[in-house]
């Protein structure tokens, strides 16, 4: 039986679908983007799969997300394997850039007649909420280290400092110059007129297929009549979430005994505790992870370590614990190599910088070494509505951090000690970690956010690649062969998960948590009135929030 796989992209892609059941149930029509790679990659190795057509469309993915999926269709069509995708539209009067980014990766494309392409470029934005708190008289009481940490400038500035300026421009740049190049590669085009094409955008269907930008214009019947031309013996249309090859649950079984790769993840906020699972609202626990980490420096069959992070950042002192864990891990023998998904700043950097080899897309967002602290005063907001809060403290600085009060002198002093030392120690571990001087590190930190394409030029990331890449990487510095499987540590099955840990080495302890407590956020007992603000929760490193595209 020939198959031809069935791809359908017009919805966001997850990083992780869950492992709980009810998780699973409700994504049961998703596709995590690391299950999504490894089932292409399987069936490119497959004789009895002929090809792949995907629909494709206003795809909400990120850059990273296109460039690590447009990969695992290059890898695809390098086997021999056809790949047709097509769509409505790309963008109806609307940016589709990173959707048309994972098209141009396929062999043959086709728009419907009443369709454009939306292939908009590169964008980035600041939000600044500084005169909005003026008028609800709520004072930003903020430090940061340094100029470029500019997470905390939404609620302080009422426009782009200098410095935030310059590092959103290249950030836009940098994205910009990867989308002309992607386009210009998958569509055979000359990248100077790649650019005058997204100067022209949204471009209507018909000037779509004289520009080169499409092969065909057609309806999905139309589509699917071609499809039927190439391959008159009808191959069975099977989604790729359907697919497994058919010795693949045997080899699963025989793999389970042999040396492996183990799998650690890292997605979400990071924050103390147990790690939160599920889509949405995801956190990184350092709990969680560092058992992880510990068990992987344990087990004889696991050789190697690929650590997946996809995280804006959160607690220092989270993100410390797991930095520990990941360097006794090295030193148990057990090479680390991260995998950089869409995003692995501040916080996301600190956990990775200590591994052997560190691999990010072009347009994953890191960096951010630096860090922020502070609190929004609220007392001229209740004074406003009548609301009078008296708070009485014991100590010198029991309501250092009470929204009714600003810092004395004293404490922006005791503040500034805390953010220098944080800054001091994040830096310290980067110089040590990337062989850099002091002053290198200082240079490309300040706060700064990079693309991994440019980070790789500071030293910040070793290689450009996925999730795919990070683990051949990892192969080969343990010495394992090309096929050794690649296992996530901590696999915890339903019942092991409902009975009672036996102690903090048991898995189990690490994967059971309530939800998120507001008392667990790492911005104190204000931490409520953050989340509606829109201040970065998770604590103080943190990236700040924004699309490149």
């Amino acid at each position: 039986m020939t198959i031809l796989l069935e791809l359908d992209l017009t919805g966001a892609l997850l990083e992780d679908i869950g492992s709980r059941p009810v998780e699973r149930v409700m994504n049961r029509r998703r596709l995590a983007l690391r299950t999504l790679v490894g089932r292409l990659a399987s069936a490119a190795e497959d004789p009895n799969v002929v090809g792949l057509l995907a629909k494709l469309g206003t795809t909400s993915i990120s850059l990273a997300q296109a460039q690590e999926l447009s990969d695992a269709v290059a890898r695809f069509r390098a086997r021999g394997k056809d790949t047709i995708a097509w769509a409505e539209t790309f963008g109806e009067l609307g940016r589709a850039t990173t959707a048309y980014v994972v098209a141009a990766s396929f062999g043959e494309l086709w728009l419907q007649p009443s369709g454009s392409v939306g292939l908009m470029g590169a964008a980035a934005a600041g939000t600044f909420v500084r005169g909005a708190l003026d008028r609800a008289q709520i004072e930003p009481l903020f430090a940061q280290r340094h100029e470029y940490k500019n997470a905390a400038d939404t609620f302080l500035r009422t426009e782009f400092t200098e410095a935030h300026r310059e590092a959103t421009e290249r950030l836009a740049e940098s994205a910009y110059e990867q989308i002309v190049s992607a386009v210009a590669v998958g569509r055979r085009l000359p990248a100077d007129r790649v650019r005058q094409l997204i100067d022209r955008a949204p471009i209507p269907a018909a000037e779509a297929e004289d520009a080169g930008l499409v092969d065909h214009l057609g309806y999905r019947d139309e589509v699917r009549q071609a499809v039927d031309r190439r391959w008159p013996d009808k191959p069975t249309l099977l989604y790729v979430s359907r697919y497994h090859r058919r010795w693949d649950s045997v080899r699963r079984a025989s793999q389970a005994r042999r040396p492996a790769v183990g799998l650690i993840e890292a997605i979400g906020a990071i924050r103390t505790g147990r790690s939160k699972p599920g889509p949405v609202g995801r956190a990184a626990g350092s709990d969680t992870v560092a058992a992880a980490f510990r068990s992987a420096a344990g087990d004889e069959r696991t050789k190697a370590i690929v650590f997946r992070v996809n995280s804006r950042g959160g607690s220092y002192v989270a993100s410390d614990t797991i930095w520990r864990e990941v360097c006794n891990a090295r030193e148990a023998g057990k090479p680390v190599v991260v995998s950089m998904g869409d995003v692995a700043g501040s916080g996301g950097y600190f956990v990775a910088m200590a591994a052997n080899v560190i691999v990010a897309q072009p347009a994953t967002l890191t960096g951010s070494i630096g860090v922020l602290g502070g609190k929004l005063q609220t007392s001229g907001l209740f004074e406003r509505f009548g609301v009078n809060v008296e708070s009485l403290g014991l100590g010198r600085h029991a309501l250092m951090f009470s929204s009714q009060t600003g810092f004395s002198e004293d404490e922006w002093a005791k503040l500034d000690e805390w953010l220098d030392f944080v800054y001091d120690d994040f830096t310290t571990k980067v110089a040590r970690a990337r062989a850099m001087s002091s002053e290198a590190v200082h240079e490309v930190a300040r706060g700064r956010v990079w693309t991994a394409a440019d980070a790789v030029e500071r030293g910040l990331v070793d290689e450009l690649g996925g999730l795919r890449r990070a683990v051949e990487i990892a192969r080969k510095q343990a010495g394992l062969p090309r096929d050794a499987p690649l296992r996530p540590v901590l696999a915890v099955s339903p019942v092991q998960r409902l009975r009672q840990p036996r102690n903090s080495d048991d898995p189990a302890a690490f994967v059971q948590v309530r939800g998120w407590d507001s008392h667990l956020w790492e911005w104190g007992g204000h931490a409520q009135l953050a989340e509606a603000l829109g201040l970065p929760a998770a604590g103080p490193l943190t990236m700040p929030m924004g699309p490149l595209v």
